[in-house]
């Protein structure tokens, strides 16, 4: 299998937690793209990155027939637990984003949920651009907690500071927060594309908020039992003073890039890059 390099973070350390309690998109963001033509039935799906399938699944009980690529074998086997619950089928294969050995023009859309920024985004462009049969789309979407002044999730990623350390600055380009620009995405090919983003709430209790966090990058995949006790008896007390509603109604921002080789057929027309 080619390894053109290691993620910064081993999730598969995380994986009860993060099939567990992570969320998947909400229904409006499945609208969306489908006013793109994009999670129909009968589409040919890639899903980049893939974890624990929870984007794979939501495709898959749409009609799509869906594959999913991740390299770690421990997020994958979650995810075929998940689709066992499910009753769904999904083909997995272990690999990377940016050389994943399959075939070329076999997809109809390729997508990659919360992890573009984990991957060489030129190489993991041009081979989304190789797999894609013509007319395919390519998605790069987000969906992230939204921290603002006073919110749980400020609350819970200020203490993740102090057990984990500050997190690096984000590399972003001023008129587009994530994915990093599209600058990759010309070089690779792509000529077209439209963007959306909205802001919601995903209802969290307090014990499901705890393992939500366990599958954050900065905690479970990287921190010692020890200093994870520690985290968990913090993140307790400070639920229980400042946050006591239960469940709890925590902030999320979603985005979404779809980008087409051409000009989309029955759209209007958008500027080259």
């Amino acid at each position: 299998m080619p390894k053109p390099g290691r993620l910064p973070v081993d999730f598969g350390k995380a994986a009860a937690d993060y099939g567990r309690y992570r969320q998947g998109f909400p229904e409006e963001f499945f609208a969306r793209l489908d006013e793109l033509g994009i999670g129909r039935a009968g589409q040919r799906i890639l899903d980049l990155g893939t974890g624990t399938g929870l984007l794979a699944r939501a495709l898959a009980r749409r009609g799509c027939v869906v594959t999913g690529l991740d390299p770690s074998e421990d997020l994958i086997e979650e995810a075929r637990r998940a689709d066992a619950e499910a009753g769904l089928r999904i083909e997995y294969v272990r690999g990377f984003a940016e050389a994943t050995g399959l075939v070329a023009g076999s997809f109809d859309v390729v997508c990659a949920a919360t992890c573009w920024q984990w991957f060489d985004q030129l190489r993991a462009a041009r081979e989304a651009c190789r797999l894609l049969a013509p007319g395919g789309a390519l998605v790069i979407a987000q969906l992230d907690r939204l921290r603002l002044p006073g919110n749980v999730v400020k609350a819970t990623l200020d203490l993740i500071d102090r057990y984990a350390g500050p997190r690096r600055k984000a590399r972003t380009r001023p008129g587009l927060e994530y994915p990093a620009g599209t600058g990759p995405l010309s070089a690779a090919g792509f000529r077209a594309w439209e963007v959306f983003g909205f802001t919601t709430t995903l209802s969290y209790s307090h014990a499901a908020w705890k393992g939500r966090t366990h599958a954050s990058p900065r905690v479970g995949p990287v921190m010692d039992a020890a200093r994870l006790a520690a985290f968990d008896e913090a993140l307790a007390r400070m639920l229980a003073k400042r946050f006591p509603q239960d469940p709890l109604a925590v902030d999320h921002r979603v985005f979404a890039l779809v980008a087409w080789t051409g000009h989309p057929l029955g759209r209007r027309s958008l500027p080259p890059a």
